[in-house]
């Protein structure tokens, strides 16, 4: 090779060398991961199709051989199993078990607790419908992480494990956690309706208010009667979202004064919840106020009042065309004939 005198041009041809290694280093390690990744994919075709027929024979009730378990299809056995189990119930999702405990699955889904995260939340779901008792410790550890996904992962599979135990452990941190999604721990919760409910009962009176709206949403959501005590402190709280957490979960008659004097509150969002827990709950003479709402400045006021009027009506017999034809505001009589129309009684 001839000598280059130059520094530069040899700095640069030089350069261009390494950068031609890298480049040749880099694309043999992106054949190496194709090559890898299509091996991979082989492996977990080969296994579903080795077991889904027996699967598949298992939960229409009959008893297939049961092949041998390679080490390498664990996962992909295990991905398929927990897809049938999303979708079964009953004796079905009790044969599905069977098989797993016969392939030894329990003691390998125990062991993946202790891997990598992927691994972690596949065996958390393999365990959860298993109900394996032995990994509630190794669980209630993985629930505590702050790895949000991975912890209410967890908390589901305690809860299938043990409704009331996980109930009595989860729930205070259900309460207190609000990175965790309300629709999501609701969910989860309809399998421990009763036991969460009755923690959440427990829980609430010494709540103080800045947790009280997400507890009280909770309670909305497993459809739980509120304490008396604790429905009248927060109807009566200074935090307004106390107050419509609170009307949010008014069901009983119990509470009708108080959701009558919401209906003149301050502020909008009051008077909203107030006007549609009164429709739930309200008695002939609540058509006349909610008739008087409907001239609210504010449309969603207005809306509610005339949806709840209307239910009210209907209910007690009163015609709705003669409460509008009392009204002499042009809002109210608009926003009321538009609800009427909602509902075919135009």
């Amino acid at each position: 090779m001839p000598t280059l005198p130059d520094p530069i041009v040899a700095a640069a041809f030089w350069t261009g060398v390494a950068a031609l290694l890298l480049t040749l280093v880099l694309s043999l390690q992106i054949v190496r991961l194709r090559v890898a990744l299509r091996r991979g994919e082989r492996i977990e075709q080969g296994a579903i199709d080795k077991w889904r027929p027996v699967l598949h024979a298992a939960i229409v009730g009959e008893q297939p051989p049961l092949p041998a378990m390679a080490r390498r299809e664990r996962l992909p056995f295990l991905k398929l199993w927990v897809h049938l189990q999303r979708s079964l119930r009953g004796e079905a999702r009790d044969a599905l078990n069977a098989i797993a405990r016969q392939l030894g699955m329990d003691s390998s889904a125990r062991a993946m607790l202790g891997g990598p995260r992927t691994e972690q939340m596949l065996a958390a779901l393999t365990l959860g419908y298993l109900r394996d008792q032995q990994a509630w410790s190794q669980l209630q550890a993985l629930s505590e992480l702050p790895d949000r996904a991975l912890a209410l992962t967890a908390a589901w599979a305690l809860i299938h494990i043990d409704p009331q135990a996980a109930a009595e452990r989860i729930m205070p941190q259900f309460v207190d956690n609000e990175d965790w999604a309300l629709p999501h721990v609701a969910g989860m919760l309809q399998e421990a309706s009763a036991p969460a409910a009755q923690v959440l009962a427990r829980l609430l009176p010494a709540l103080p208010d800045a947790r009280l709206p997400r507890a009280l949403r909770m309670a909305e959501a497993l459809r739980m009667q509120l304490p008396p005590a604790v429905l009248e402190r927060a109807l009566a709280s200074e935090d307004i979202a106390v107050v419509v957490a609170a009307l949010r979960g008014v069901a009983l008659p119990d509470a009708l004064e108080s959701v009558r004097r919401l209906l003149g509150h301050a502020h909008w969002q009051v008077r909203v919840q107030a006007a549609r827990a009164l429709g739930r709950i309200g008695a002939p003479g609540d058509i006349e106020a909610l008739a008087q709402l409907l001239a609210d400045p504010e449309w969603w006021v207005r809306y509610r009042a005339a949806q709840s009027l209307v239910e009210l009506a209907n209910l007690y017999g009163e015609p709705v065309g003669a409460v509008r034809a009392r009204l002499s505001d042009r809002f109210a009589t608009d926003m009321l004939a538009q609800v009427m129309a909602e509902k075919g009684q135009a």
